[in-house]
């Protein structure tokens, strides 16, 4: 049983340090501020989580395993919360947002065009049906 819950731990904290480093090369490594604070806030609840969940499983059923699930349940309700601000701030202040939602507008755009030529020359009257 032991070795069970050493493999299972190691396992679980191989994970989470897994994605530590998933995160950490999406924060150094993305353009836009927005990129990067969805690499940290998925790197901290995924990271957080399975690497709580090791330890958790390293210490057995005790009141530290009790504590170690309050830690992670607060941690879960607070970093989408405050990724959420922070993203609604970004997007508040910047003034160049403009170039990075490029393809956004272009969709946008092809969306908002009336279709043109339908081929279909039918009328409807108010109560939704065809003449």
């Amino acid at each position: 049983m032991e070795w069970l819950r050493l493999i299972l731990g190691s396992a679980f904290l191989l994970v989470g340090i897994v994605f530590f480093a998933i995160q950490l090369y999406g924060i150094f490594r993305l353009d836009y501020a927005l990129n990067r604070m969805h690499a940290a806030a998925m790197g901290d609840t995924l990271g957080l989580a399975f690497s709580m969940l090791g330890l958790m499983i390293f210490s057995g059923l005790n009141f530290n395993t009790f504590k170690m699930i309050i830690v992670v349940v607060l941690l879960w309700n607070a970093s989408p919360v405050s990724s959420h601000l922070l993203a609604r701030l970004e997007v508040m202040t910047n003034s160049k947002l403009e170039n990075h939602l490029k393809v956004y507008y272009k969709l946008k755009d092809l969306e908002d065009e009336p279709e043109q030529g339908s081929g279909d020359d039918s009328t409807t009257d108010q109560k939704g049906q065809t003449k």
